[in-house]
C-alpha cells in the first residue's frame, strides 16, 4: 500500500464485492466522453459483470501476451481511483508502442498524485513478475502521464511518430 495525500491506495484484482466501485468509476469515465485507459478496462461491457470479469485478464495466446489488470482502491474512501494493466513481457508491437504498463486515473481524481502512486504500485507488481526493466509509453501531448513516468524513474529513450502522433518511450530500471 502507498500513502497518497493521506489516502491508502492499493492495487486489487476485480472481485464481485468491488463491482459497485467499478460501475461508479466506469460510469463517471464514460459520461466524461474521454477515451478510457487502459484499454483492458474498456474492451468489454462493464455492465455485465460475468462477461467483463472473464475478459479482464489475458492468459496469453499466439497473438497476445499475458497481462494482468488491477484496480487502484482508495481504502479510506472505498472508491476505485484508477486502473493499471501490466503486460508480462513485450512482443514487437508492445515494444514499439504500448509498453509493459497501461494506466489511467478516473477524471475526478486527477491532479492529486494518484497516477504517480498507482504506477509505483504497478512497478512493484512488475518486480513480482520478474520484470526488471519496464517500458512505459505515452503521447508527447500527455504531459501528466510523462510526469507520472518520470516521477517513477522513467528515462526517455526516444520519440516516435505513430500515425501522426508523437509517442514518448521511457524505460524504468527496477
Amino acid at each position: 500500500m502507498v500513502l497518497c495525500d493521506a489516502k491508502m491506495l492499493k492495487l486489487v484484482k476485480l472481485e464481485r464485492k468491488y463491482y459497485p466501485l467499478l460501475v461508479d468509476m466506469m460510469d463517471e469515465w464514460t459520461e466524461s466522453g474521454e477515451r478510457i485507459i487502459p484499454y483492458a478496462v474498456r474492451k468489454n461491457d462493464y455492465k455485465d459483470y460475468d462477461s467483463y470479469f472473464e475478459g479482464l485478464d489475458n492468459p496469453g495466446s499466439d497473438t497476445m501476451v499475458p497481462d494482468s489488470t488491477y484496480f487502484c482502491l482508495d481504502e479510506e474512501r472505498n472508491i476505485f481511483v484508477g486502473a493499471v494493466n501490466i503486460r508480462h513481457y513485450l512482443n514487437e508491437s508492445l515494444l514499439f508502442r504500448g509498453g509493459h504498463i497501461g494506466d489511467g486515473v478516473r477524471p475526478s481524481e486527477r491532479g492529486k498524485g494518484i497516477g504517480t502512486q498507482m504506477v509505483a504500485l504497478a512497478l512493484e507488481k512488475c518486480r513480482e513478475l520478474g520484470i526488471d526493466r519496464v517500458l512505459m509509453v505515452c503521447s508527447k501531448s500527455n504531459v501528466a502521464s510523462a510526469k507520472t513516468i518520470i516521477n517513477n524513474g522513467g528515462i526517455l529513450e526516444n520519440e516516435i511518430n505513430v500515425n501522426s502522433v508523437i509517442e514518448q518511450r521511457y524505460w524504468i530500471e527496477l
